[in-house]
Order: structure tokens, then C-alpha cells, then sequence
């Protein structure tokens, strides 16, 4: 496992949250996915609120009666995804690729670095979104790769999401206007960048776009970046069971992007995401909020946008 310094001047509290994380990191992948998958069913029950969003999430996804199948594995799922977190951040680059098995579709990020063109890897929260970065930085194909990064609050969790994402091949820009030139910088570059487009942008940095037959504000960031002609790839690395690893899927979009606008761009994003998350639906975290209102977001234009969906269907 790789060595992380702990930051000057922390907490006793702090300290404390950063030796959990690495005592985590020490036990077996398979631990700590069936720890995962214990405590993702005890959230359920006892959050109403994560619970509401998960059922509605997934109700208007696939309708009552697939939802109440999808559900029951979905739970599990979701903690497995998060108890796997400090093993993948924490254990070396050679032991995280070990648990990759299979690799489907690579030979589309071979095509579009032998024709010289920047990567765009696209990413929904489904599966091990954490690998996927991870596999790209350690080949030539893909590397390197920047990642997006906005981080936390509290310094000790900073420290372990920065050191599990600046390892070699991989960067980190920070989540600004500053960034977002970085990222169009690497793609231009023939570099690859990572993203995760399937969550709620502040106000501004987004469009109300159909998610599951709803509006949902949908981060515009990843049409733009699409937009400097570099080659999307949408990935996700799909959880075999009892921590037997992952298998990485790596595809084009399912028909050329419309790269003229961007909220046409964006919409058909979505539309792949989609289709992903449709293809293994119990590893897709169903309790995020998707259909929030953004910081600063205009709850008239929001019943509007909505109205116009509805019309459309």
C-alpha cells in the first residue's frame, strides 16, 4: 500500500477520520465491498431522505415494479462503491490494476490517439467511476490525464482524494474558470481529461435537459470540452461480485454528437450516459439528488424548462 503524509497541524478529530480511512485501506477488497454493501442497506432504511431520492430516482428511471427489482441489489451496490474508495485511493497503482479483468472497447481510445486527437473520457457515477482514470493514466494511449477536482472542505479528506488522483500520468484541475482552460488546453494538446458530467453544475454552468424522461440541470462543461474536436469516450468499470474486480467498458457515442450547439450537444450526452447506466442499472447511485435545484437557480425557469420536457414526450 502507498505511504501518505499526514498534514501539518490537524486535529486530534482530524487525525481520527485520516487513521480510519487507512486502517480501511488495509483490509481486502472483498471486505470492504460487504461492509459497503451492509451499511448501503442500513442508510436506506434509516435516511427518509436518501431513501425518497433513491426510490424516486430509480421509479422514474425504469417505473415501479423495476424499480422495486433493481432496488434491492441497487442498495447494496451503492455502499460497495463508497467502502471501496480508500482502498482505491490509498494501494498502488500496479495493485489497482491487478483488479481490472477484462478491458472491452479499448482499441476506440487506440483509433482516436494514433489520429492524434485529444480524449475525452466520460464517466457517470456507475460502478467503480474511481478506475477509470486510474487505468488511462497508467497507459500510453491515455496518458497523461487531467481530472477535474473541487476539494473538500476539511484538509485531511484533501489530502487523500489529492494524493489518490496526482499519481503518475494523472493531474488534477482545480474546479474554476482556471481549470476549465487547463482542460481545454490538454485536449487541444492531444491529452486526455476525465469527467464526471452526471452531477448538478451551480447556477449558470448548465441547462435544464431530460434525464429519465425528466428536466434535469445538466453540466454544459462537457459539451464544450467535446466541442475542441476532441474523441469522447464514455467509461465505466462494471463491480464482479465477492471483490473479484472490475471490468472496464470503453465506447463511443452511439451516434455523432451535435457539435454546433452546445445544449444539443449536451442533451445527447445525456442520452449516452443513459444508456450506460441502462446496461448495469444496480450499480448506478439512484440516492444522489439528481433533480436539485442548482446554487442560485431559478425556480420559474426550472417549472418552465419542465413543462416544455412534458410537452415533448
Amino acid at each position: 500500500m502507498s505511504q501518505l503524509q499526514t498534514p501539518e497541524n490537524l486535529s486530534i478529530k482530524h487525525r481520527c477520520y485520516l487513521g480510519l480511512v487507512r486502517l480501511l485501506a488495509r483490509l481486502p477488497l472483498w471486505v470492504l465491498q460487504a461492509t459497503g454493501a451492509l451499511i448501503g442497506r442500513c442508510v436506506y432504511r434509516v435516511s427518509a431522505s436518501y431513501r425518497q431520492h433513491f426510490n424516486g430516482n430509480l421509479t422514474q428511471a425504469f417505473g415501479v415494479e423495476a424499480a422495486i427489482r433493481i432496488g434491492r441489489n441497487a442498495r447494496a451496490e451503492a455502499g460497495r462503491a463508497i467502502f471501496e474508495l480508500p482502498w482505491l485511493w490509498l494501494h498502488t497503482r500496479a495493485e489497482i490494476l491487478r483488479t481490472i479483468r477484462r478491458v472491452e472497447g479499448w482499441e476506440h481510445v487506440q483509433a482516436a490517439r494514433a489520429a492524434g486527437k485529444g480524449i475525452l473520457f466520460l464517466t457517470p457515477h456507475l460502478g467503480c467511476f474511481e478506475i477509470t482514470a486510474q487505468y488511462a493514466a497508467s497507459h500510453v494511449d491515455a496518458s497523461p490525464i487531467t481530472v477535474l477536482f473541487r476539494p473538500p472542505r476539511q484538509r485531511w479528506a484533501e489530502s487523500i482524494l489529492r494524493y489518490g488522483r496526482t499519481r503518475v500520468g494523472m493531474d488534477v484541475a482545480p474546479a474554476d474558470l482556471s481549470g476549465v482552460r487547463r482542460l481545454i488546453r490538454a485536449l487541444k494538446s492531444g491529452d486526455s481529461v476525465g469527467l464526471l458530467p452526471d452531477q448538478v453544475p451551480p447556477a449558470g454552468q448548465g441547462a435544464w435537459l431530460p434525464w429519465f424522461g425528466k428536466p434535469a440541470y445538466t453540466m454544459t462543461l462537457a459539451a464544450r470540452l467535446a466541442q475542441t474536436g476532441a474523441s469522447v469516450i464514455f467509461a465505466y468499470a462494471e463491480r464482479l461480485p465477492k471483490g473479484k474486480g472490475f471490468i472496464l467498458t470503453c465506447a463511443p457515442p452511439v451516434a455523432p454528437l451535435p457539435l454546433d450547439d452546445l445544449e444539443e450537444t449536451a442533451a445527447a450526452i445525456n442520452v449516452n450516459l443513459m444508456q450506460l447506466i441502462c446496461r448495469c442499472p444496480d450499480q448506478y447511485l439512484w440516492g444522489y439528488n439528481r433533480y436539485k435545484m442548482p446554487r442560485g437557480g431559478d425556480a420559474e425557469s426550472h417549472r418552465q424548462t419542465g413543462a416544455q420536457v412534458e410537452s415533448e414526450r
